[in-house]
């Protein structure tokens, strides 16, 4: 699983992905608590609009920016937009406003959706070959597993000594440390290869969507995946400080509660398929966090049970 690290390009590209990962994670964390400065018990409406900015971005920019990408100087794209992300960050411990929140994050989630396809799309430039190629999409996925778990860990230990806006900081430096990272890659010369027309390339994936009968259904699935991970993202913050009572500290632990719930059904998956089909556990996964919003109504009556229910709502998102 771990060969593809022994290429040195890819080795640069994967530590800046998690660079911006783990910079990513406590930007969650951070902004959370931001936005229970700002509303207190109404951050629930800014973290809320705020995920729909991101998803607008993600749905808008992400298509244009993996059709445009192929016409750019990648490298110096991906360091552009780490470099815009890393100013965002900067930024975000001195608003005092929640339009600003959103106008910021309007700027960091527009260059992460294009960042993203980019970013993907130098991987089997530098792995042609499809078996090192399915490696180095394992590790992503376990980076950003563990990501959930170490950024709010990462995140609470910090709060031990500092304030919440320190953590914005340490999102700039993760976003810097991807940018250098990149530059530090060494990426293979392209032919220029004949090249589909803009628009075909555009839509794309839309049509493949709509064509295809199996991913029609993992729309629904998403949408179950896209409810339990709002309830999590969205009022972990406001449930916390404001119903319990509790520090931003013990926000982050609880948000590290929910990762540690993703970890284990990614340690477990292997063992799961062998029992079931992949329909089947993602099925699965979308009843499991159902369950927990239904059950969570009226079991949520305190910090530790909250706690339990997030590990049991982060094992379902995974299995999604």
């Amino acid at each position: 699983m771990f060969s593809p690290l022994r290429h040195a390009g890819y080795r640069h590209l994967f530590i800046a992905q998690v660079s911006a990962l783990l910079g990513t994670g406590m930007a969650t964390v951070a902004l959370g608590l931001l936005a229970y400065d700002l509303a207190g018990a109404n951050a629930g409406e800014i973290l809320g609009a705020a995920l729909a900015i991101k998803m607008i971005a993600y749905i808008g920019v992400a298509p244009f920016a993996s059709a445009l990408s192929a016409r750019l100087p990648r490298k110096v794209l991906l360091v552009s937009l780490d470099v815009v992300r890393a100013g965002v960050a900067a930024a975000l411990p001195f608003v005092g406003e929640a339009w600003q929140v959103y106008a910021l994050m309007t700027v960091l989630y527009v260059a992460s959706a294009a960042f993203t396809p980019a970013f993907q799309a130098m991987i089997p430039d530098l792995l042609p070959d499809e078996g090192e190629y399915t490696k180095a999409l394992s590790l992503s996925r376990l980076a950003a597993d563990l990501e959930s778990v170490a950024s709010p860990v990462l995140a609470a230990l910090l709060l031990a000594v500092m304030s919440y806006s320190n953590l914005f900081a340490g999102t700039a430096v993760g976003f810097v440390a991807s940018a250098l990272f990149v530059v530090t890659a060494v990426l293979p010369k392209l032919g220029k290869a004949a090249q589909k027309p803009f628009l075909q390339r555009l839509t794309g994936g839309m049509r493949l969507f709509a064509l295809t009968p199996r991913l029609r259904g993992l729309l629904a699935i998403s949408l179950a995946t896209a409810a339990g991970g709002a309830m999590v993202f969205v009022n972990t913050v406001v449930l916390v400080q404001s119903r319990f009572g509790l520090s931003g500290q013990a926000t982050a632990w609880a948000l590290a509660a929910f990762g540690g719930g993703s970890m284990a059904a990614a340690v477990f998956l292997p063992r799961l398929l062998g029992r079931l089909t992949d329909r089947a556990a993602m099925v699965l996964g979308a009843a499991t966090m159902t369950g927990v919003l239904l059950a969570g109504a009226w079991l949520a009556v305190s910090y530790v049970a909250l706690l339990a229910l997030w590990v049991i709502m982060g094992f379902g998102y995974s299995l999604t």
